[in-house]
């Protein structure tokens, strides 16, 4: 029982030692401790604004994609594209502005303004998180090909693949991405590709449709 009190008292010593100093350091140093408070105050004010302006933010966006959504799914293609456009323009760099991005694109091809709808893809594409990247990568291939660019689709799919989180979206925008090199007339490449998918994703769904271009396009030759 001693031994216990004993370690309490120094313990309790230590810390009245402690108070003593800190007390007697905020009284020799009360200019630099009301600067010090200050910007405590206004640190944690700043912390607690930036929260509440993104929670505000994020919930507007969210508004206004369900917005655009609802319009394309109504074929109000004009509205779609005009509130799904501000939510690019305002909220870049958010995953609000990369989903405006891709339902932006989807309205302005369903308008016929592929060209535009490229535009937005390009931009966003290259910045696009793992979340969003295949699928802005695997639409700007569909708009290449409707534009009648076969080689820059094909460049596109192969991007989507590369960032496709799940083995049969992988196949599938390889797929894609065989198809559009053959478009291309560059049949090399769209037998790497088919060769990819049978060597590699052979579970997918698309290794039965690579088997078979790949015995259209080797036939006669010998080598699958």
């Amino acid at each position: 029982m001693a031994t216990t009190v004993t370690t309490a008292g120094r313990a309790a010593v230590g810390e009245s030692h402690a108070l003593t100093w800190l007390n007697s350091w905020i009284r020799s140093h009360k200019q630099l401790t009301a600067y010090l408070a200050v910007g405590l105050v206004v640190a944690l004010g700043l912390f607690a604004w930036n929260f509440l302006s993104a929670k505000t933010a994020e919930r507007s966006a969210g508004r206004q994609i369900a917005q655009g959504r609802l319009a394309l799914d109504s074929k109000n293609y004009p509205l779609a594209a005009s509130v799904l456009s501000q939510v690019v323009e305002n909220f870049s760099g958010t995953h609000a502005a990369q989903e405006a991005s891709i339902l932006l694109a989807q309205a302005r091809l369903a308008q016929g303004q592929t060209q535009q709808a490229i535009d937005v893809l390009q931009r966003s594409a290259p910045k696009a998180d793992k979340y969003f990247r295949a699928q802005t990568y695997g639409l700007l291939g569909g708009a290449f090909e409707n534009a009648l660019r076969p080689k820059d689709a094909a460049t596109a799919y192969e991007s989507a693949a590369a960032a496709a989180l799940y083995p049969f979206l992988r196949a599938q925008f390889l797929a894609d991405a065989g198809r559009a090199w053959i478009a291309a007339g560059d049949t090399a490449k769209a037998l790497a590709v088919y060769r990819t998918i049978v060597a590699k994703l052979d579970s997918t769904s698309a290794a039965g449709e690579a088997k078979v271009r790949l015995g259209e396009l080797t036939k006669g030759s010998g080598h699958p």
